[in-house]
């Protein structure tokens, strides 16, 4: 039997995030991080940022990492994992390179990531390669040797991430007035994407028509609703729908927004609806403002009840998927062929992702890939 820790050959755990302003003398610095190369005026991020402005500059997400990040450590210590675990972000303090350079400085060589994106797309899981790659040549061009890192899988399809949502869409039919339970609606949201994007999501074999951003969404929205039935005995309509859209108007993105469908089921008779988030790991801007104040204000424009499911957070059940996760990475990386957990109809999903999966719009490093030079002899299964 062999002495290796069962997380080996990994030394510590990234939490990857997108980052968030923390005051509202934050909120158009950070904007700026965000559209940086796009030449957007300040001005038109002072706009942009009135969102946060609602909510005194500050994004949800920091604290819901910090929450996640407890939650990590807690649970690998309990289960007799001794795996450090950081955290950085693509656009706010702390940021990717610092908290890299931190793991460098440390003595670590691989390092496992997690991403708080489930699905496939580009802006969900190769803009974090890239953010990756260009934090790694950034430690190398200052005469570091940077840890090799690869990336967990996508877990949208993860029991841990699907049986929270679940119990939280039961939860949110709850929340309802008794008289319109019955017949309500389930409408499950994700972050839109342009067209292009999602048609050439995931793996260059099934691009097209969405992509696999729409497919793995479609099959988490069918088991969750499946589920549900199952649980209350009533088969109710469920839509795939979109939010947060945002761009230049011209260019196609997924629909229909949620406030238009809210719109559209409220004239078809529709007595309540219970938006379900599955496209979201916490609570962060997207939800507070698109979802609980934009949607929920539409709806009460319309007469339309409606309840919000609360997204995984740090459910336990997250958290010990996570764990799973690694250590089933780190079984496949030592040549054994470990147990991979998966619901719905996909199954589980890529450990590498393959070259001309989620393509950038112009060609870019990215790391944690098969095209990544810090990939090799990774495990493909």
């Amino acid at each position: 039997m062999s002495d290796q820790p069962a997380h080996a050959p990994y030394d510590a755990l990234l939490l990857l995030s997108f980052g968030g302003p923390e005051g509202p003398e934050d909120v158009v610095p950070f904007l700026e991080n965000v559209t940086r190369g796009r030449g957007i005026p300040r001005e038109r991020l002072r706009e942009v940022g009135q969102h946060y402005f609602l909510f005194g500059g500050v994004s949800p997400i920091n604290d819901q990492n910090r929450e996640l990040l407890a939650a990590l450590r807690e649970d690998l210590a309990a289960h007799g994992v001794d795996l450090p675990v950081y955290w950085g972000n693509r656009n706010w303090a702390p940021y990717l390179t610092d908290t890299l350079r931190e793991m460098t400085a440390a003595g670590h060589r691989r390092v496992l990531t997690l991403t708080t994106s489930a699905y496939a797309s580009y802006s969900g899981c190769r803009q974090y390669r890239e953010n990756l790659a260009d934090a790694l040549a950034t430690l190398t061009a200052e005469g570091l040797t940077p840890p090799r890192v690869d990336k967990l899988r996508h877990y949208f399809n993860h029991p841990g991430f699907v049986r929270p949502m679940v119990d939280a869409t039961i939860a949110a039919l709850g929340r309802l007035p008794d008289d319109v339970r019955a017949g309500a609606r389930l409408a499950f949201t994700t972050h839109s994407i342009p067209t292009s994007a999602a048609d050439a999501s995931g793996p260059a074999e099934g691009h097209g028509d969405g992509g696999a951003y729409v497919a793995e969404h479609l099959d988490v929205a069918r088991t969750v609703a499946a589920a549900v039935r199952e649980e209350t005995g009533t088969d109710r309509p469920w839509d795939l729908v979109y939010q947060s859209r945002s761009g230049a108007p011209h260019i196609p993105w997924l629909e229909p927004d949620i406030c238009d469908h809210l719109e559209t089921v409220h004239g078809e008779g529709a007595p309540a609806v219970v938006m379900v988030p599955i496209g979201f790991v916490s609570d962060h801007m997207e939800v507070a403002y698109d979802l609980d104040t934009e949607a929920t204000a539409k709806a009460a424009e319309l007469g339309l009840p409606v309840a919000r499911a609360a997204t995984v957070g740090a459910d336990p059940r997250f958290v010990a998927a996570v764990r799973d996760l690694v250590l089933e990475r780190a079984a496949s990386e030592r040549g054994e062929r470990p147990e991979r957990c998966a619901l719905g109809a996909l199954g589980p999903s890529h450990d590498l992702c393959p070259v001309g999966c989620c393509p950038a719009r112009a060609p870019r490093p990215a790391a944690a890939g098969a095209d990544s030079p810090y990939a090799q002899g990774a495990s493909t299964s």
